[in-house]
């Protein structure tokens, strides 16, 4: 068993991050452990700005904080670069990520992550947040999932 694997796009954490928010529960989840988080050191630079624009540099710089020192936060090595998104380029660094770290899913809410359900290869599930909960509450044990 093993615990599940995943990539957030900014705008998961971004909503998942005040404590008011129907999807505080992702944040909660994060900080207690309960998955394993990916990020490369391009993820955490658009996690701060974007936190930072819609909240404050201090929060932003906070969350950043938090997420660097938890043990489930990892940060792997990027190998190669897929560029599969031609819509929107910026967003590859996500794809990239849950390809080198072979993660279970990519949590999104974008429509132009859509182009990866027709591409084959590299394989990368991506949910929204709802879908998300389903899944993640599916587990019997809510640290480790029988993905693999």
């Amino acid at each position: 068993m093993n615990k599940l694997k995943i990539v957030l796009d900014t705008n998961i954490l971004l909503v998942s991050i005040s404590s008011k928010s129907l999807y505080h529960w992702i944040f909660k989840k994060l900080l207690n452990g309960e998955f394993d988080l990916y990020v490369t050191t391009e993820i955490l630079m658009e996690y701060e700005e974007i936190i930072a624009s819609k909240y404050n540099e201090n929060v932003a710089k906070d969350v950043l904080r938090a997420l660097l020192k938890l043990p489930n936060v990892h940060k792997p090595f990027i190998y190669y670069r897929w560029n599969l998104i031609n819509i929107y380029p910026d967003d590859n660094k996500f794809i990239d990520c849950a390809v080198s770290a072979n993660t279970h899913y990519l949590i999104s809410n974008d429509k132009h992550f859509n182009v990866l359900k027709e591409i084959a290869f590299p394989k990368i599930e991506v949910l929204k947040i709802d879908e998300f909960r389903a899944i993640f509450d599916s587990f019997d044990d809510p640290i480790t999932c029988h993905c693999l």
